[in-house]
């Protein structure tokens, strides 16, 4: 199993590292930052998921929506990869830009007007999302003030857009009964976590400097009272007997 979305902070190659400090857990997984979802698909690929309830959440609507889609509507989301694949291998940057800013925009625009429901995603929103998620500059998920998707193009020779049998995979795993997705903020995990839950935390990083400071992956940003709010749910969450892991920046 692996991501299907690549990500900003994505996990992926530090999983070597993140694998030592797994814990034997008794209870259910969250993981409230999902992003792409690299060490959730890394424990499932391991078995270390069997008899445990998962709850994936994120404050990002478009991801929420996205993975939802995949979920229950792959064969959709396929069918339209497959037409932005081929329109991508003809019209490459060109493309890029024209489904970013004449069909992307306008159609998430659309669906924010109209509540912004993760449930009513579209599943050619998610197909387009995933398109730009493949073919943009290093998998930046960025909207600006008024709210629309504005990462450049990738600079990719061939980008694989179409990955038919792990989209299916994912698919599998995210429409199991015993896995939840939702659009959720991270303290929700107060309501619902308990002794003997392992929650795994990946927020946007502490800043180290002032040009290492990217936190726009929702496009209301991740300040620094978020990082201290962050602080003490983990800290009311170990109290409670819960295993927490964290990922964060370190001067």
């Amino acid at each position: 199993m692996a991501p299907f979305l690549k990500w900003v902070g994505g996990k992926r190659q530090l999983l070597p590292v993140l694998r030592r400090f797994y814990p034997d857990f008794s209870g259910r997984y969250f993981e409230p930052f999902v992003g792409s979802g690299a060490v959730f698909f890394d424990l499932l690929g391991r078995g270390a998921l069997h008899g445990h309830q998962a709850m994936l959440s994120d404050a990002n609507a478009d991801l929420i929506g996205c993975y939802r889609r995949v979920g229950d509507s792959v064969d959709e989301v396929i069918a339209e990869l497959d037409r932005l694949a081929a329109a991508h291998a003809a019209g490459g940057r060109d493309h890029y830009l024209g489904v970013r800013d004449t069909r992307f925009n306008p159609l998430r625009a659309a669906w924010r007007a109209g509540g912004a429901d993760v449930a009513r995603y579209p599943s050619e929103l998610a197909a387009m999302l995933i398109y730009l998620n493949r073919t943009g500059y290093n998998g930046l998920f960025r909207v600006n003030a008024s709210g629309e998707y504005n990462v450049p193009p990738g600079r990719y020779d061939k980008p694989k857009i179409v990955d038919r049998a792990l989209l299916a995979a994912v698919s599998a795993a995210l429409s199991a009964l015993d896995v939840r997705v939702q659009q959720a903020p991270f303290d929700r995990l107060l309501d619902e976590a308990r002794a003997g839950d392992f929650a795994y935390f990946d927020p946007p990083y502490a800043p180290v400097s002032r040009t290492a400071n990217f936190r726009g992956y929702t496009g209301r940003g991740f300040s620094d009272d978020d990082q201290r709010r962050l602080q003490q749910v983990l800290i009311e969450l170990s109290r409670r007997d819960v295993h927490v892991l964290l990922s964060n920046s370190t001067a």
